[in-house]
């Protein structure tokens, strides 16, 4: 039985590659598949794509941040087309909102749309970040966890959790189970940006949860309450 009634999970764009490239059909697949099985658990799920897989920062110092982030934003956008047509493959119906508008492509997102294509059984697949530069794709998932009242926001990431240090760069780093917001933005906690966390402290966004997405069935481990990862929170 699953613990929250609606998340918003935070889908970086490596998830759905291969070991050297942008796209890996049967990995996009499984993804799909567990996606589809939180909305058969009776989860509302919307999730936020990121665009890592095909875009990342700059081609140097030189490049325009703003040109850089807009084609990072429709990076995202190509990863969310990717994964409604999986989800509409493993009969799970889909649709994909934009924050800018390109309407033979997707529908703009606003609140009330989300809202209801969640409320109809639908997964809510929200591409091109907030809309605007200099912002990360996690703190747009936070955004959005906060405009559609999410029991919880759910980030894979590469590691089970958030540590008090890099754990690739220091053997000695320590897994932190549970933390508040207020303490990871003052301890620098870099699992997800400042400015996600204090949007997530300031809106009351119940708890964020880290764990490893490797296996990706750990979502639906997670969807049921089970203690993987770490739990952040008011």
């Amino acid at each position: 039985m699953a613990k929250y009634r609606r998340i918003v999970l935070k889908l970086s764009g490596e998830s759905l590659a291969a070991r050297h490239g942008a796209f890996d059909e049967a990995r996009i697949l499984e993804v799909a598949q567990n996606i589809a099985a939180l909305s058969q658990m009776g989860v509302e799920t919307a999730v936020v794509m990121g665009g890592g897989n095909i875009w990342r920062g700059r081609f140097s110092e030189q490049m325009d941040p703003v040109s850089a982030d807009q084609m990072g934003m429709l990076a995202t956008v190509i990863n969310a087309l990717a994964v409604q047509e999986a989800l509409r493959r493993v009969g799970q119906r889909a649709s994909v909102f934009t924050a800018q508008e390109m309407n033979r492509f997707a529908a703009l997102y606003t609140r009330d749309a989300a809202d209801a294509a969640l409320r109809a059984g639908e997964v809510a697949l929200l591409a091109g970040g907030t809309g605007n530069p200099f912002f990360t794709t996690d703190t747009g998932a936070a955004l959005r966890a906060a405009e559609l009242k999410a029991d919880a926001g759910f980030k894979g990431a590469t590691v089970d959790g958030v540590y008090d240090a890099d754990p690739h760069k220091n053997p000695d780093a320590r897994l932190i189970r549970e933390i508040s917001y207020r303490e990871a933005i003052e301890r620098g906690l870099k699992v997800m940006d400042i400015s996600a966390f204090t949007l997530c402290m300031e809106r009351h966004v119940p708890e964020i949860r880290v764990f490893s997405m490797n296996p990706l069935s750990n979502i639906l481990r997670v969807a049921e309450g089970e203690a993987l990862g770490t739990v952040a929170h008011e």
